[in-house]
């Protein structure tokens, strides 16, 4: 049986590692609401099928799959999963509504808008005006939206790539964006905040969220890379291991069980949204991981954690196995080894990653892992492509 099939993360608290000193809210509260606006949400981003009411043309209707392979974010079904998901959305709501200080009589950018629903929310918290930047067609639904809502006064939605786009003002003050992509970096928007912040951001103006983590395990996972990887090696007869060194460059996007994990978590990178460059995304670190039991390992698993520091209280979520699933889940990255490591045992390395030459939003990643134990020595170097 397919192990994956139906796998949920369990709930709890964040993973050891991730909860130094930093404690974060729980989204799940006051979830029957949210539910609701999230529904009303989706039913409105739903009538995109087909005519509206009178037989009218209905925004987006006739946009095919060719227009979808360029343009992803026009399509609904996206926006649908990433405002069902509660950890992200109600996280957002949270910290604006709670935080009401932040927004209340200033104006709010909103970078990479989608449906425009944390736009809804500060203009709801008293933005004085939001400006909210989407550059998929969704821009011309979340218009629609707006003005179905009431809010056509206080947000506007502007149309176009941030960095060809004028605002009406010349500064801002509060960026929020929810940039964040699988792996934290792969397909995200966060060198588009930093020039959002560096041209339009007042002093004393503030990004939301202002800081975001990288982190490392490693898990047991000999199932599951046995059906999907090591699959290759037998395929009715016939050798296609070609295919499996192609599959195990290609990092998994799944969600993990926290009973998997072998070792402890370590934080690998943390950047500050309100002080970084560009060039801070490349970067190579170190990782040391220590094992809590006697067991396999089969892959190293990355995830990341999102704070809002300029909030009453520290507020935030993490995308961790031990925290409650959210549409990011885990990136998994296989290794060629299968490493038997005991407890206590150290496998230790680097972690390169790299946005790709030729498309940034591609992420390249080198992995360099050794381990000098009783029962497995190893040492190798793998590379992986986020595409």
């Amino acid at each position: 049986m397919d192990q994956r099939k139906g796998r949920e993360a369990n709930g709890g608290g964040l993973a050891e590692a991730t909860a130094s000193r930093l404690r974060f809210e729980d989204p799940d509260e006051e979830e029957e609401e949210v539910g609701m606006e999230v529904e009303e949400n989706s039913a409105a981003a739903a009538g995109a099928e087909g005519e509206g009411e009178g037989g009218e043309e209905v925004i987006g209707n006739d946009k095919t799959s060719a227009d979808y392979y360029f343009d992803s974010y026009s399509h609904f079904g996206i926006h649908e999963e990433m405002l069902k998901d509660v950890v992200r959305t109600k996280s957002y709501q949270n910290v604006i509504t709670q935080n009401s200080f932040l927004f209340k009589d200033k104006v709010v950018l909103d970078v990479g808008a989608g449906t425009g629903i944390l736009s809804l929310f500060c203009a709801k918290a008293g933005a004085k005006h939001v400006y909210a930047i989407e550059c998929s067609q969704m821009a011309d639904m979340a218009k629609e939206i707006v003005k179905a809502n009431g809010y056509s006064d206080v947000i506007t939605v502007i149309k176009g790539k941030v960095e060809e786009i004028e605002l009406p003002v010349p500064k801002v003050d509060v960026i929020i964006s929810e940039w964040m992509g699988y792996f934290l970096l792969f397909e995200n928007m966060l060198n588009t905040v930093l020039y959002a912040r560096d041209k339009w951001l007042a002093d004393g103006g503030v990004v939301l969220p202002d800081k975001a983590s990288l982190h490392l395990t490693a898990i047991e996972d000999a199932e599951y890379k046995e059906d999907k990887i090591e699959f290759w090696n037998n395929v009715y007869g016939f050798d296609m291991r070609c295919i499996k060194k192609q599959a195990m460059m290609e990092p998994l996007v799944d969600t993990v069980d926290a009973n998997q994990i072998v070792t402890n978590c370590q934080l690998l990178k943390t950047m500050d949204i309100s002080k970084m460059t560009p060039g801070d995304a490349s970067f190579t670190v170190p990782f040391k991981l220590v094992a809590e039991r006697n067991d396999y390992i089969h892959a190293l698993v990355a995830y990341f954690n999102v704070s809002f520091t300029k909030c009453h209280k520290m507020m935030g979520f993490s995308t961790g196995p031990r925290s409650k699933a959210t549409h990011w889940k885990q990136t998994v990255l296989y290794l060629e080894d299968v490493i038997t490591i005991c407890e206590g045992e150290t496998l230790t390395g680097s972690m390169t990653v790299t946005p790709n030459k030729k498309n940034p939003r591609d992420i390249d990643i080198k992995l360099k892992y050794t381990l000098n134990g009783h029962r497995c020595q190893v040492s190798r170097t793998q590379h992986y492509k986020m595409r």
